[in-house]
């Protein structure tokens, strides 16, 4: 048993959606640095996971990001210790996330905070920005929409994670996503089972297709999103398949105050195995002057 120190102790904080009401757990991310005068002066960097998973896939950066600032990591609705609500829709995430961002950033000194988000994340952070003063900069590791008449769906997934689902088989759906859109292989997949997570994984399989389908709506496309003023860090792995990069162009275009950042090597999944370049690449665009 590892003798490493839980990134996520105590209890979450509570907050809740300004629309239906729907409960969002947010946990503060442990780090030494945490508390020291430095750190906490600085705007709280707030994260927001991916489809499929929860607050606990930045297991491995959080605690590396909250040596230099206060770091939190928060349960999307539908996942972990947040609760759900039985209409869904992109834009109730995007007003999770603005009142997740408003909440934090009224304590802190500078009344600010900003946002990182990992693919569905990242796109969920870009919607949040839109409807909340306290957002300050935004990262968005491949979370891009695509140019219109492009998918980063492969033809037939949908319907055969729709299949999967319908006969029960949550582990089959999850596995059909994670190589058809994240582009994991056989031996990434069965690397993925042996994790822990990997339950929680398959328990929150349900909610792919929400997302999935969330992802055409309009507030969610690149007219909508390339409207974002704040600055935004679009990170990319340069291993992924070609539709991120493909997306991540096209919204660097459109946005007035965007850089991309190649993480070498990285695939879709660099919070995990590209840890040291991704925290990096993070802490100097937030720590930017101005």
């Amino acid at each position: 048993m590892s003798s490493a120190p839980n990134p996520f102790p105590g209890e979450p904080r509570r907050f809740r959606s300004p629309v239906d009401g729907v409960e969002l757990a947010v946990f503060a991310v442990h780090h030494a640095g945490v508390g020291t005068a430095a750190a906490d002066a600085k705007p709280p960097l707030l994260l927001v996971h991916g489809a499929t998973a929860d607050h606990t896939t930045w297991r491995t950066v959080g605690p590396l990001l909250a040596g230099s600032r206060p770091v939190f990591a928060m349960d999307r609705r539908g996942r972990g210790d947040s609760g759900d609500a039985s209409a869904y829709a992109i834009e109730r995430e995007y007003e999770d996330l603005a009142a997740v961002a408003d909440g934090l950033a009224a304590e802190g000194a500078s009344r600010l905070v900003d946002v990182a988000g990992h693919s569905y994340g990242g796109r969920c952070a870009l919607g949040a920005s839109l409807r909340s003063p306290s957002i300050r900069r935004v990262v968005v590791y491949e979370g891009a929409p695509v140019p219109p008449g492009m998918s980063y769906r492969p033809p037939g997934l949908v319907e055969a994670v729709r299949a999967a689902l319908g006969r029960g088989d949550d582990e089959e759906a999850l596995t059909t996503f994670l190589a058809g859109i994240v582009g994991m292989s056989e031996a990434e997949l069965d690397a993925y089972r042996a994790n822990p997570v990997w339950a929680a994984r398959v328990a929150a399989a349900h909610t792919i297709l929400r997302e999935v389908e969330a992802e055409a709506s309009p507030t969610a496309s690149l007219d909508a999103l390339g409207r974002v003023r704040v600055p935004v860090l679009l990170l990319l792995g340069s291993a992924s398949r070609s539709p991120f990069r493909i997306g991540t162009d096209a919204l660097a275009a459109r946005l007035a105050n965007a850089r991309i950042k190649v993480v070498e090597g990285a695939a879709h999944a660099a919070h995990h195995t590209h840890a040291r370049a991704f925290v990096a690449a993070i802490e100097a665009f937030l720590d930017e002057p101005g």
